[in-house]
């Protein structure tokens, strides 16, 4: 039992927000895609593949992020008692884990045509590459908008689709819808990672966090009204696409960068967020 215990713990499956948000996307691609093929078993059991490939990728990803953080995390508040950070588990036996989610996840990513699979090897790259990204940059969530979104490309082209600008017009406003919820998330640890001299786009925003989130939020809005216009009307896929823009105005009046509750709040929201949006794309 305490092994599991401290599985569930480095993989965070007792915190599926993580998981969640990286499978809407997954979503929202792959329902796209459904509407211009029509193929209801297909697009089911796709929809499954790319449910537990972002659960076991995600759960892979907390344990390498918490692998390279380690030694950061213990000076964090929010995270020193992390199974790594804690020494409750050699980084040797952490490591075996990602192999073994990293090698189901492969199984999972063999199902898929060729392009989708070669999208997938290129989305491990990004998933391992972002943990170093605070080290550089004032802004790894923008790269982890670009990581956690890629399965809006992979579902697009699991249907039998070619890129497309229109994909990547949803991509782009996912990857603002990103860039702010985790600036909201990363405002609980500003204090902390200016002490030890990680970087965030909290930390490069922090005067004018709220207008920096509202203005990324406004861009993702603007781009999925632009992709969709010619289905905007009096039906139930404008209701919801308006009820997914009220949550996300929700989330920047409610959230406070000096009260960790409101801001944890707020983020968790946009689970709520990517499942109205997912029910949106369904009822075009």
């Amino acid at each position: 039992m305490k092994h599991l215990k401290i599985f569930i713990e480095l993989t965070r499956l007792n915190k599926p927000i993580g998981f969640m948000l990286l499978f809407w996307p997954c979503a929202w691609g792959l329902t796209y895609a459904h509407k211009f093929i029509q193929n209801g078993s297909l697009y089911f059991y796709y929809l499954i593949l790319f449910f537990l490939g972002s659960l076991l990728m995600r759960s892979a990803g907390c344990i390498f992020n918490d692998i390279v953080d380690k030694d950061f995390d213990k000076k964090v508040n929010r995270t020193k008692k992390r199974p790594l950070a804690a020494n409750n588990i050699s980084v040797g036996q952490a490591f075996l884990y990602v192999v073994f989610l990293c090698l189901l996840a492969f199984f999972i990513l063999m199902q898929f045509n060729s392009i989708t699979i070669f999208l997938g090897l290129g989305s491990m790259f990004l998933a391992f590459s972002y943990p170093y990204m605070k080290r550089i940059t004032y802004w790894p969530q923008l790269f982890l908008g670009i990581t956690f979104n890629w399965g809006i490309l992979m579902s697009w082209t699991s249907m039998g689709n070619d890129i497309s600008s229109e994909i990547l017009i949803l991509y782009t406003s996912a990857i603002f819808w990103t860039l702010g919820y985790d600036t909201i998330y990363g405002a609980q640890d500003m204090s902390d990672d200016e002490i030890i001299g990680l970087k965030s786009t909290s930390i490069k925003f922090k005067k004018n966090i709220k207008f920096f989130v509202g203005s990324c939020y406004s861009l993702s809005a603007l781009l999925l009204s632009l992709l969709f216009i010619k289905y905007i009307g009096i039906n139930f896929f404008t209701f919801f696409l308006f009820v997914f823009f009220l949550t996300l105005f929700y989330q920047v009046i409610i959230f406070k960068k000096k009260r960790q509750e409101s801001c944890l709040m707020a983020f968790r929201a946009n689970n709520i967020s990517g499942l109205i949006l997912f029910l949106s794309i369904y009822l075009i």
